[in-house]
């Protein structure tokens, strides 16, 4: 019997979709494109840096930030530093930051003077450069300045005979690269009087002295002279003022300093002072409270500022049961002026005499349109003792109803017209009064600068450049730890019980697991 077979018929091959697949392979790569340029771009454009070094050497105060975005025209940065320069590498990096925050507006120029020599000597030629040292050319607008590697850097010597070495002891890289670009910036220097005659301290340097062999010796230093440098590094020119030598206070100067006058001001100067604050003027006051000048103060409670008789103390333990009072007033600065907005909490020493601020209400100056704003205050513990003279030890104690407690104000901000809203640009009288002058000399100011930056504060409140407030960087600090008895007790535990323990149980762990 035959039997019949059909074919069946052959599958059909899927089709290829060779132009879908590389459209696809297009496409993918075309994303892949789109994402590395985007990456790319986010990296270019809105990069983020961040300095985790345990006294943030590099990281730019607030106030050089605010200034670079207020500068419109680009700045060219030359460097001329050697190989072997201890601050070189220091200098490229705080270059480094600068560029970032400026966001495109700043471009560095390195130039090493010993190997690119036409180079140096194009650049030299152009901004004639005498110097052999190494240093940077800040160039804006035409205009031009040197900063010099010395003036970055405070150099320890050592002792050679011991075989020591120089050492960079502090980095004051961008205060002199700040203070090199607001002056170029700004063009015109910002003039200060400093007022005279009344026994301030003075300013200048006494004249050199001539010694027994007939060599030259400095004279001696201003009681003041750091607070006049880190004035002048901000652009300003601080010069001599006494109200008997002119008719009337200089135009040009918009503001004026009055630190520790022991002695009264005549009515004839309180004329110029008055006229001077009328006419939209900007007074900086720093009290000695043990001077008598009742003509000031009374110029001062018109205001509504009236400066108490009192000093202020405090009593702190110094053991268990034995206490010590002091005088020098640890101040806090307060948070709702321009001034200390970005000290608020921040604590300063303020030594010598201090007395306490009573200011006016509100209600009472409102219509005489003149604002009053603490700025610092005592810490707790504070009050202010009426019979400071007083050698009884009992009597130097607080008492209630005759002594003054918290709060105990002794720095305020005083305005006169202009806009309470800070937005609000608008011409009025300015002043700052302090019941302290000695927190400002060379001999109590402290290295952390709280009281600099105050100051610095203040000026710049007082010449409405209130863009420049800012906290100055910290000066580097050796890190070190002292250990008591305890802690070295302690830490002899950790090293030769606890740390053997911590493998020993391990070990034991696992031993125990393998012979399960």
């Amino acid at each position: 019997m035959a039997t019949e077979t059909t074919a069946k018929p052959r599958e059909r091959a899927p089709k290829i979709h060779r132009v879908r697949i590389g459209l696809n392979v297009l496409v993918q790569i075309a994303i892949l494109l789109f994402l590395a340029v985007m990456v790319n771009y986010l990296g270019f454009e809105h990069y983020r840096r961040w300095d985790l070094s345990r006294d943030k050497k590099y990281a730019l105060s607030d106030k050089s930030k605010r200034f670079l975005e207020s500068v419109k025209g680009k700045m060219r940065i030359t460097v001329f530093f050697g190989n072997n320069n201890p601050i070189g590498q220091d200098v490229q990096n705080l270059l480094t930051e600068y560029q970032y925050a400026a966001k495109g507006k700043i471009d560095v120029e390195n130039i090493d003077p010993e190997r690119s020599l036409s180079r140096a000597k194009e650049v030299f030629d152009k901004y004639k450069v005498v110097s052999d040292e190494s240093l940077l050319i800040v160039d804006y607008d035409g205009r031009n300045k040197t900063v010099k590697a010395s003036e970055m850097a405070e150099v320890d010597q050592g002792n050679p005979m011991l075989g020591e070495q120089p050492r960079v002891s502090a980095f004051k890289g961008e205060q002199a690269i700040t203070s090199a670009m607001i002056d170029l910036v700004e063009g015109r220097k910002n003039t200060i009087g400093y007022v005279l005659g009344h026994k301030e301290p003075s300013i200048e340097d006494a004249p050199p002295t001539m010694s027994s062999p007939m060599t030259p010796e400095p004279g001696v230093r201003s009681p003041i002279s750091v607070l006049k440098t880190f004035i002048e590094n901000e652009n300003i020119k601080v010069e001599p003022l006494n109200f008997f030598d002119v008719p009337a206070i200089p135009a040009e100067m918009k503001t004026i300093m009055i630190v520790g006058p022991q002695y009264d001001f005549s009515d004839r100067e309180m004329q110029l002072l008055r006229e001077f604050w009328e006419k939209q003027g900007r007074i900086l006051v720093l009290l000695d409270p043990a001077a008598k000048t009742p003509k000031l103060t009374a110029f001062l409670n018109e205001l509504g500022v009236r400066v108490n008789d009192n000093r202020l103390m405090a009593m702190i333990k110094t053991g268990i049961q034995e206490v010590m009072r002091v005088r020098d007033v640890i101040g806090k600065f307060l948070p709702d002026s321009p001034i200390t907005k970005r000290l608020a909490g921040v604590q300063a020493p303020f030594l010598g005499g201090t007395s306490s601020l009573t200011l006016a209400p509100a209600e009472q100056l409102r219509a005489a349109n003149i604002r009053l704003q603490p700025l610092a205050e005592a810490e707790k513990g504070y009050w202010g003792e009426a019979d400071y003279n007083s050698d009884d030890e009992t009597i130097l104690e607080f008492t209630p109803g005759r002594d003054q407690d918290a709060p105990l104000n002794f720095a305020v901000a005083v305005e006169k017209g202009g806009s309470a809203d800070e937005r609000v640009q608008a011409n009025s009288s300015r002043m700052v009064v302090v019941a302290n002058s000695t927190f400002v000399q060379d001999n109590a100011l402290t290295q952390d600068q709280q009281g600099l930056d105050f100051i610095s504060g203040s000026v710049n409140w007082l010449l409405n450049r209130e863009q420049l407030i800012g906290i100055a960087p910290k000066v580097s600090r050796t890190l070190t730890f002292s250990l008591d008895d305890g802690a070295l007790r302690n830490l002899r535990w950790l090293i030769l019980v606890l740390m053997p323990l911590i493998p020993a149980a391990i070990g034991t762990a696992v031993w125990w697991q393998r012979r399960a």
